[in-house]
């Protein structure tokens, strides 16, 4: 498939090409470079369009309103180098467990679930409402957007994300320890519809000629994943080889292009085991806050992902950009960087030089 060029990106060949050639372990030029934060200039600004709704999940649930919220900032947004207009259905990370029966709260910019009281009704609901806002949010975007934007899909967990949210991650820390027969049958049901549901919103976005793509803004041919267990920081490398690795490669066997959202030094004790499945193509290295940054001590974990041929994306503060590509090599990097519009140039021609 081709990828359809976006009109308000003139340079969205070449950007497209970058990213490609990126995923295929090279460098077109320089590396790739998102600016995370295109829009921020407006975000002071009141964003009811006029709206009112009696609580916040009836805004997150109003259809129209989103497509009209996304449309109205698109003019104020900068998408330089690989920084693309991309909308992508949301209703918080929880939404695939949310679709088997667990309540989700909603808060002004994400939301966040509760445990189910009775595991028994713990099932897959096709009827969910939420399955049928996604679906309305995905086919109002793909016919308004008129090659302005592109439409990604939503954000979904499964796996012991998944659990985490039916049981709450302490109840499941104990279910590892005291009930390893449970966590096997909830493992099935979180994994039976995973992929399904993947293809629902691939198919919707492959019959309008989209690329694939989520709220990472890397659009691609093919299906794109981003695998990710944000769980297994509390968790130790015998138990994600024991709990997590077999339903991993499910949902990596799915897949064309895998990129891991590595969430923390938690999770980044189990990097040595994703460094070795040759399906992950990349590694999202997310370094946390506080005495996290900057992002310089990570600089070993950063080139041992290199070496074992992955990509990695990296944030980088703008004042950091010197020193860290004095530090280390291009392969295999792709930056997201936050920085003003007015930066952005200067930036580019710096990464350029690399």
């Amino acid at each position: 498939m081709s990828i359809p060029l976006l009109s308000t990106k003139p340079d969205c060949a070449e950007a497209l090409e970058r990213v490609a050639t990126w995923l295929k372990g090279d460098v077109l030029g320089r590396p790739p470079i998102r600016f995370s934060a295109h829009n921020s200039e407006y975000g002071s600004r009141d964003r009811s369009l006029g709206r009112s709704w009696p609580d916040l999940e009836h805004r997150w649930r109003d259809v129209q309103y989103q497509i009209d919220l996304y449309e109205h900032d698109l003019p104020h947004g900068s998408y330089l180098a690989e920084t693309f207009p991309i909308y992508w259905p949301n209703l918080g990370p929880g939404v695939y467990a949310a679709m088997h029966g667990c309540h989700v709260a909603f808060g002004e910019v994400t939301s966040w679930t509760e445990p189910v009281a009775d595991l028994r009704s713990v099932a897959m609901d096709w009827s969910h409402r939420s399955i049928a806002d996604l679906d309305a949010m995905t086919k109002l975007s793909i016919e308004r957007s008129q090659g302005r934007w592109y439409t990604g899909y939503t954000d979904l967990h499964g796996s012991l994300d998944c659990l985490a949210d039916w049981r709450s991650p302490q109840q499941l820390c104990l279910d590892l320890m005291d009930d390893e027969d449970l966590v096997d049958d909830l493992q099935v049901i979180a994994e039976e519809s995973f992929v399904p549901v993947f293809d629902r919103y691939d198919a919707m976005l492959k019959a309008a000629g989209q690329p694939s793509c989520n709220w990472m803004g890397i659009p691609v041919d093919g299906r794109l994943h981003i695998p990710s267990c944000d769980f297994a920081f509390m968790i130790s490398p015998a138990q994600f080889r024991r709990f997590y690795e077999a339903s991993l490669g499910r949902e990596l066997a799915a897949m064309t292009h895998n990129i891991f959202h590595l969430d923390g030094k938690g999770v980044a004790r189990h990097l040595d085991r994703l460094l070795a499945d040759p399906r992950i193509n990349a590694i999202q290295w997310v370094q946390g806050c506080g005495d996290d940054q900057p992002i310089m001590q990570w600089l070993p974990l950063i080139k041992k992902v290199q070496a074992a041929g992955k990509g990695i994306i990296v944030d980088l503060k703008p004042d950091e950009l010197d020193g860290f590509i004095r530090a280390t090599g291009r392969e295999g990097i792709y930056l997201c960087i936050d920085a003003p519009v007015a930066d952005q140039p200067d930036i580019i021609k710096r990464v350029a030089r690399w």
